[in-house]
């Protein structure tokens, strides 16, 4: 007949011998739920000799809620009888714990060999540290190495980061070691970040990172006029989807006699780009959505799939804000590229921006697990005589003109441009706002066209 447990008490196994213990099985609790976990053996004394316990109605019970009272956060071991020379011996199962740590009481325990030890405020700032669950765009994909990175990305990222901030990448070029600044290698794997910034097929591995952009007919997503799914890099998402919403929104042509032209758009393009920027980069990708942009007839709206970090609220987007990226390696090399500033001034932009535009201030909403900014059209956007919705063909023209002040013929313009005479016509006609013809008649041969004063 079997008088001991074939048991010693080491880093997961505690022996006590009654019930009467409550504080150190407590404790014990405690220190295996720091650690690896381990068993509870109650009716044992610990040279493994089996004394048993008496089992009352309600024994289990009230041991489980005393467990469960006692501790922070709360544990739910697994509590078992069994038999061991007719008398019963009770086993409380402890897992480790995912967050931590476990206080039972007003203490901190640890398993150290065969016993439980307080646990300084050094091991309890580790445990914290430790148990903190990582980030998902610091997770690395298993099986994942270099070569899935495009290097053409890499260089175009350290380029812009340079201009852009100022910032110098000392030592060597070389991508892994880049890489491994930007902290997107673990182990020699890529993590979730470093393919969402510069993996040769991203949405292979994270197919949720598309962006669908979608043009309605009306006022409702039913009817589609145009829609398109962006599939590369993050980085490279932010100019085409702009790209998209630039050939289904009214974009204007100012022309201020400078070199360069300056594009007004129905809404700002500056408050779109933010937007943009920030559904992605911000975006929660552990769930399965899509960043989306829906244009339609009387609004604009950008969906990022996940809600709003803990403390920020859709009120305090309105004002000065905390800046909690969920996604942080993403959220710092979007700022070295200056995708984004990370002092939570984003939103405020986006009203500023829009309250400029003589626009009505954008709403944010929470919809369907997603964040939404809704930006709405106003009837009072209209062309000017200064203010033109250009083609290409137009814009090559008005550029042509403003090279040569004495105007140019009809026939030159084709010339120039390599295009027939009849396209030209048909466009210059469209541009008699800012175009003047010099000729007495329209058929005079030495008539030019030139730009009016007033531009």
């Amino acid at each position: 007949m079997q008088k001991k447990l074939n048991y010693k008490e080491c880093e997961t196994i505690e022996l006590k011998r009654s019930l009467a213990e409550r504080s150190e099985i407590l404790e014990t609790v405690s220190a295996f739920s720091n650690m690896r976990g381990g068993s509870i053996y109650i009716g044992v004394d610990p040279s493994g000799d089996v004394a048993g316990v008496v089992i009352g109605k309600k024994t289990l019970e009230d041991l489980a809620n005393e467990i469960k009272q006692n501790t922070d956060p709360k544990v739910f071991p697994s509590i078992n009888v069994f038999h061991v020379q007719r008398k019963d011996i009770i086993k409380i199962s402890v897992q480790e714990y995912p967050t931590k740590p476990v206080w039972a009481y007003d203490k901190v325990l640890i398993r150290v060999g065969r016993t439980n030890q307080r646990a300084s405020a050094e091991t309890i700032r580790r445990l914290i540290k430790e148990s903190q669950p990582s980030l998902w765009d610091q997770q690395s994909i298993p099986l994942s190495n270099i070569r899935e990175v495009n290097t053409t990305h890499v260089r175009f990222f350290l380029r812009k980061a340079e201009e852009e901030r100022n910032t110098t990448f000392t030592g060597t070029r070389n991508v892994t070691a880049i890489l491994s600044k930007l902290h997107l290698l673990n182990n020699g794997n890529l993590t979730n970040a470093a393919i969402l910034l510069f993996g040769k097929e991203p949405t292979a591995r994270v197919l949720q990172a598309e962006v669908r952009c979608a043009r309605f007919n009306g006022t409702t997503s039913v009817d589609f006029a145009d829609m398109i799914v962006l599939e590369g890099t993050i980085i490279q998402q932010v100019p085409e989807a702009l790209n998209f919403i630039r050939r289904h929104i009214n974009v204007a042509a100012k022309i201020t006699g400078k070199p360069e032209r300056e594009e007004i758009w129905e809404y700002p393009k500056e408050a779109l780009r933010e937007a943009i920027v920030n559904a992605i980069c911000h975006r929660d990708y552990e769930d399965t959505g899509n960043v989306q942009i829906r244009i339609f007839d009387d609004r604009l709206e950008v969906w990022s799939p996940g809600m709003l970090p803990a403390g920020i609220t859709l009120e305090s987007l309105k004002h000065v804000h905390e800046s909690k990226p969920r996604n942080t390696l993403i959220a710092r090399c979007f700022f070295l590229i200056k995708y984004i500033e990370q002092w939570g001034t984003g939103t405020n932009r986006i009203i500023d921006l829009c309250k400029e535009a003589g626009l009505p201030v954008p709403e944010f909403s929470v919809t369907s697990g997603s964040f939404v900014v809704t930006f709405k059209r106003t009837k009072k956007y209209k062309k000017t005589a200064t203010m033109l919705q250009l083609n290409k063909t137009q814009e090559k023209i008005v550029d042509l003109l403003k090279k040569y002040n004495d105007g140019l013929s009809p026939g030159d313009i084709a010339k120039y441009l390599h295009i027939n005479r009849r396209t030209v016509q048909r466009n210059l006609s469209s541009l008699t706002p800012v175009v003047q013809w010099t000729g007495k008649t329209t058929s005079d041969p030495r008539g030019r066209y030139i730009l009016t004063k007033e531009v």
